[in-house]
C-alpha cells in the first residue's frame, strides 16, 4: 500500500500541477483499494493539506492575496456545515450534479467570447469558497470546480496554482478541524494522509519545471480539458446511481 499511494500521490500532483488541480481523482481510485470509503475523505484531506502547503511555498510570489481575503469568509462557514454533514448523511447524488456541471462549464469556457461574457470579479470567491468547502467537506472530493474562476478572473498559470493552494490550505485546515471534533479522524488516517503529502514534494517541484515550459495558452486549454475529463471520470464513478435515473 505505501508503495502504491507514493507512486499515485507523485504521480497525482505531477499532473495537477500542469492542470490547475484535480490530484484527488488520481488518488481516490487507489485509496479504494485499500480503505473503506468512510476513510476515504480524511485522508484525502491530511494528504491535500499537506501537498498544498508545499505548493503555496514554491508559488508564495504569484499568490493573489486579495482572492483569499474574499475567499476566506465563504470557506469557513461552508467547510464546518460540509464536514459536519458528512458525519450525518450521504449525498452521492451531489457528485450527478457535479460531473454535469464540470462537463458544461468546460465547454462553455472554451468558446472565445466566453471569458468576455463571464468576467469574475474579486467577490465572487466569498460564494465560491462557500460551496467549494462545502461541497468538499460533504463529499472529500469535488474536482476543479473553480479553476473557471480563477482563469476567468485573469490570473496566469503560476498566479493560478500559487492562490489557489492558499485557497485548498483553508478549505482542509477547516475539514481536518471539524472531522476531529466529530470523530471521523484517526491517527491512521492522518499517517496516509502525510504520505501522501509526501509524495507532493518531488511532484510539485517536477510539475513547476514542466509548467515554465509551457505558454498560458497551453495551460489554459489543458485546465479546461481537465475540468470536462474530471466530470467525466466523476459521472462514471456514480454510474449506478445515474442508471437509477
Amino acid at each position: 500500500m505505501i508503495v502504491w499511494l507514493t507512486l499515485t500521490g507523485f504521480l497525482g500532483w505531477l499532473i495537477s500541477s500542469l492542470t490547475g488541480g484535480g490530484s484527488p481523482l488520481i488518488l481516490i481510485p487507489v485509496l479504494s483499494w485499500f480503505v473503506a470509503p468512510t476513510d476515504i475523505p480524511p485522508i484525502i484531506t491530511m494528504g491535500m493539506l499537506c501537498g498544498n502547503g508545499h505548493r503555496t511555498l514554491l508559488y508564495w510570489r504569484q499568490v493573489d492575496w486579495v482572492l483569499l481575503w474574499w475567499y476566506l469568509p465563504g470557506a469557513v462557514v461552508g467547510g464546518c456545515l460540509g464536514a459536519f454533514l458528512f458525519t450525518r448523511i450521504q449525498a452521492d447524488w451531489l457528485m450527478l450534479i457535479l460531473g454535469l456541471f464540470l462537463i458544461v462549464s468546460s465547454l462553455a469556457s472554451s468558446f472565445p467570447k466566453a471569458q468576455k461574457i463571464f468576467t469574475v470579479q474579486p467577490w465572487y470567491f466569498l460564494v465560491g469558497g462557500f460551496i467549494y468547502s462545502f461541497l468538499s467537506g460533504l463529499l472529500g472530493s469535488i474536482g476543479p470546480l473553480l479553476n473557471i474562476f480563477y482563469l476567468n478572473y485573469g490570473l496566469d498559470k503560476e498566479e493560478m496554482l500559487g492562490t489557489k493552494s492558499t485557497h485548498m490550505m483553508v478549505v482542509h485546515i477547516i475539514k481536518l478541524i471539524t472531522y476531529g471534533a466529530f470523530g471521523a479522524l484517526s491517527w491512521s488516517h492522518c499517517g496516509y494522509g502525510f504520505l501522501i503529502g509526501l509524495a507532493a514534494l518531488p511532484g510539485n517541484w517536477v510539475g513547476k519545471q514542466i509548467l515554465g515550459k509551457m505558454t498560458q495558452e497551453q495551460f489554459k486549454n489543458v485546465v479546461l480539458a481537465f475540468v470536462a475529463i474530471s466530470g467525466g471520470m466523476i459521472l462514471w464513478q456514480q454510474r449506478s446511481l445515474l442508471a437509477i435515473f
